[in-house]
């Protein structure tokens, strides 16, 4: 457990340090505290506080996991409790994707979008999730959709449900725990993602809190390293506090709703 905070003690320790600490103290404790680093760092540069950037990526987080939650479960739905022709192709197409590395796509990926004069808004950052482009969690709720038993989805015929009924009545409450991996895992890389939104959003004022916080080294020499590690440290809490919430419902989920064929 100490081997696994201690990075976590050192970034706190660190961002109460002065330039001049930092580079001479290498303990967890500051010799003298410097508070003023949170002040100097959430006031950020060049007329924009950090405060528009952690809406930016409020945003962005926010709207991924929901475009990630809806667009992946319906996919799922379709290729798990469906009959259509070609499904088994289209399924092995979907999970051959996963095979293919993020920066091969980035190229054509960015030209499109430029042709569609997408640069430099979010669009580019929401818009292919709304299309389940992410096969990692269509392929994570097709497999937790087999395991429900299809004995529910022929009682559901049997009341008159449609199969929009059967996803939205029987499946759908039943795919809980599988959501909320989807919600956690999407919040956490789109959080913590850089190269995207460093691609794709260029004024300041568009930035994320991971390309803002490369914004306190400067290519000149000049680094303010103690408002950069006070903002790192405010930039885990959401992280923390959204991975906290939905592990309770996860347990929770899996507690009330699993299910044994």
């Amino acid at each position: 457990m100490a081997v696994v905070l201690y990075p976590l003690a050192w970034l706190l320790g660190t961002s109460l340090k002065s330039p001049t600490e930092i580079l001479s103290n290498l303990s967890v404790l500051p010799r003298n505290v410097t508070w003023s680093n949170y002040s100097d760092g959430w006031n950020g540069f060049t007329g924009v506080t950090f405060a528009t950037f952690f809406t930016n990526s409020a945003l962005i987080a926010g709207a991924t996991v929901l475009a990630n939650m809806v667009s992946c479960c319906v996919a799922a739905y379709a290729f798990a409790r469906l009959k259509f022709v070609g499904r088994g192709l289209y399924f092995a197409i979907m999970i051959s994707t996963l095979l293919l590395p993020h920066h091969v796509l980035m190229v054509p990926q960015f030209i499109i979008f430029k042709d569609f004069d997408m640069i430099n808004t979010p669009w580019p950052l929401i818009l292919p999730k709304i299309l389940a482009t992410e096969a990692f969690f269509v392929f994570l709720m097709v497999q937790f959709m087999r395991g429900i038993p299809r004995e529910l989805d022929e009682a559901a015929k049997m009341d008159g449900c449609s199969p929009y009924g059967i996803f939205w009545h029987v499946i759908l409450p039943l795919t809980r725990p599988a959501l909320v991996t989807t919600a956690i895992f999407s919040f956490i890389w789109t959080w913590n993602d850089f190269l995207p939104q460093l691609i794709y959003l260029n004024d300041l004022d568009d930035r994320t809190v991971p390309v803002a916080l490369r914004g306190f080294l400067d290519s000149s020499g000049q680094s303010d390293i103690g408002p950069m590690f006070a903002m790192s440290v405010l930039s885990l809490l959401p992280v923390f506090i959204f991975f906290v919430a939905f592990q309770r419902m996860l347990v929770q989920g899996i507690n009330t709703s699993g299910l044994k064929g």
